[in-house]
């Protein structure tokens, strides 16, 4: 059962690490379109119009977690800002690492980071790596159709996820998110910064067309 785990993380990473940066960052831009299509079809467990309405950006990602004695994860997606024109461009993001005790099983999560503050886009900007609940706060958001966000903003991020496997309980806390620049290059054709991308400064290339289409409804 311990080699059959760790047989399939590394057969996951080793087909990660065979696709092309450019298939690879239009796969996640894909994907991202098809995690904000399934929480808008279950509205009253998915996330409040109202929240989406009120958002600086969202980040998408895809986590996959495996593990037998200790666990090690990792994952892919992209981010987007709201930009005085609409929706930016997608930048390319990506985390990754270790556990410790006693876990089994594989788990995908699919999570939707609501950023609710200036500060928590700008986090996403730069090149450093982002600390979820170091200096930027971190909570589940409020559910359902009918969920109103508080007037007094609980938190810069808010966290929704959905999740098929064997963990339970899975958070984000304490995760480090870092930009994959190799992505946003190979994707947009040139040398580009994430800031660049989410400032809206350059055009979203057309395999974005998707995903800021079912965004521009909020």
């Amino acid at each position: 059962m311990r080699a059959f785990i760790f047989l399939t993380i590394a057969t996951l990473l080793s087909a990660c690490s065979t696709t092309s940066p450019e298939i690879a960052m239009q796969q996640d831009v894909d994907q991202a379109t098809s995690i904000i299509q399934r929480f808008q079809e279950i509205p009253e467990k998915g996330i409040p119009p109202s929240v989406l309405k009120a958002a600086k950006g969202v980040a998408i990602l895809t986590v996959t977690k495996g593990g037998f004695i200790g666990s090690v994860r990792g994952g892919s997606g992209v981010v987007v800002a709201r930009t005085d024109k609409g929706w930016s461009g997608p930048s390319a993001i990506g985390t990754g690492g270790l556990g410790a005790g006693f876990q089994a099983g594989v788990e995908i999560t699919e999570f939707v980071m609501i950023l609710n503050t200036p500060d928590a886009v700008v986090a996403f900007s730069k090149q450093a790596n982002v600390t979820l609940g170091g200096n930027l706060s971190i909570s589940a958001g409020p559910v359902g159709r009918t969920a109103e966000a508080s007037v007094a903003l609980q938190s810069a991020i808010y966290s929704y996820s959905r999740s098929q496997g064997f963990f339970a309980g899975v958070s984000l806390e304490g995760t480090v998110i870092g930009v994959k620049d190799d992505y946003n290059q190979a994707y947009y054709g040139r040398p580009i910064t994430a800031q660049e991308i989410l400032s809206g400064k350059v055009q979203p290339p057309a395999g974005a067309r998707n995903l800021l289409q079912v965004l521009s409804k909020y």
